[in-house]
């Protein structure tokens, strides 16, 4: 059976947060391919990672036998993490930008799920080439030729930890202007948010129809 690792980050609960609703649409199409798979979710909003600790750093690059109880304690926590990554046949990930770059508790989980020699920078980490969707939303627009372009820094980011560190196969769905029908000074730009975030909804449904094939196959 296929499994699915779907982190969501966003800290606007459901029905308030268009990364959220994307990432849903995605999973509801995963699940109607794979109606007897398995999808392991962490809201980190409602139950963020602990940031790291020395423990949790340091255990990682000693040997099990000599770590302290709290290194231990610390790394068990991390290898659950680690594994529900290697174990993943897809990951999908829900990264709203906040303050130009990503939620502090996305950047917790990394931190727990990046480890030299065994995820990361390693020729036979179990999770190399594993497809992650991620869904990067964003109150304006930071694409190319936008007078924000120089503060993106959420796809720049992702692609190098994911893409360079992990190895995994990474695409990206950007609904931007979330910002558009909260803010009145961006009311003109209600029609492109809307367009982009259509456009979303169907990127999320067709990756995960892909994604989902391709897992199958």
């Amino acid at each position: 059976m296929a499994t699915l690792l779907h982190i969501d980050s966003s800290a606007s609960p459901d029905g308030a947060s268009i990364s959220r609703a994307v990432t849903n649409a995605f999973r509801a199409a995963w699940e109607e391919q794979h109606p007897d798979g398995t999808v392991i979710h962490h809201d980190l909003a409602a139950h963020p990672v602990p940031h790291i600790t020395a423990d949790a750093h340091s255990a990682g690059f000693a040997a099990p036998e000599t770590h302290t109880p709290g290194q231990a304690e610390a790394f068990a926590a991390r290898v659950k993490l680690i594994e529900e990554v290697e174990n993943a046949d897809a990951i999908l990930i829900g990264a709203p930008m906040h303050n130009f770059s990503i939620p502090s508790t996305l950047k917790a989980w990394l931190d727990s799920v990046i480890l030299i020699g065994r995820t990361a920078m390693a020729e036979d980490a179990k999770a190399k080439g594993t497809p992650v969707t991620v869904v990067a939303s964003r109150g304006g627009s930071y694409a190319p030729g936008t007078p924000r372009e120089g503060f993106e820094y959420v796809q720049n980011y992702l692609k190098a930890v994911l893409g360079d560190m992990l190895a995994l196969d990474v695409e990206f769905i950007v609904p931007e202007l979330t910002m558009a029908p909260h803010n009145p000074a961006m009311s003109d730009l209600v029609p492109l948010f809307e367009a982009s975030r259509t456009r979303a909804l169907d990127e999320a449904a067709a990756r995960a129809k892909k994604v989902a094939a391709r897992v199958a196959a």
